[in-house]
C-alpha cells in the first residue's frame, strides 16, 4: 500500500460524482439492486472508486441474494479497513479503502466458506477493472 490520500471535500467533490461522493465519502448506501455491480459477471478487479486501490477480485465476487456485491474476502487484505458502526442503532463492521477511507460498505460473518465473511460493498465506491 503507498502513501495516504487525503483530500478536501471540494477535491473529492470534482473527482467523484454525486452519488459516488454521497456513498463513498459521506458513508451512503446506494438502494439494493440498484447498483452497477450487484449483478456483474465480468472477471477482473474492483478498484476504490476515489484512489484505484485493489480491493477486491471477481475469484472472491458471489451472489449473496442482497442486491449489493458481496465477497467473501478482499484481493489485498492490507487495502481494506474496518470500523465499528453504531450508526443504524446496532453494531455493525464498516468497511473502508485503508489508502483514502472511502467507505465501501459493511461486512457480516453470514458468508460462504472459506472465510464465512460477507463484504456488502456499494457499487457506487468501485470501479471495475476488466481482466
Amino acid at each position: 500500500m503507498t502513501e495516504k490520500i487525503v483530500k478536501t471535500d471540494v477535491e473529492w467533490k470534482k473527482q467523484l460524482d454525486p452519488e459516488q461522493f454521497h456513498v463513498a465519502r459521506e458513508k451512503g448506501t446506494e438502494p439494493a439492486f440498484s447498483g452497477a455491480y450487484w449483478n456483474h459477471h465480468d472477471r477482473g478487479v474492483y478498484r476504490c472508486v476515489c484512489c484505484g486501490a485493489e480491493l477486491f477480485g471477481s475469484d472472491q465476487k458471489f451472489d449473496s441474494g442482497t442486491g449489493w456485491p458481496s465477497f467473501w474476502q478482499p484481493l489485498k487484505a492490507e487495502n481494506v479497513a474496518t470500523e465499528d458502526d453504531y450508526s443504524s442503532l446496532m453494531r455493525r463492521t464498516e468497511v473502508l479503502c485503508s489508502r483514502c477511507d472511502a467507505h465501501l460498505g459493511h461486512v457480516f460473518e453470514d458468508g460462504p466458506k472459506p472465510t464465512g465473511l460477507r463484504y456488502c460493498l456499494n457499487s457506487a465506491s468501485l470501479k471495475f477493472e476488466k481482466a
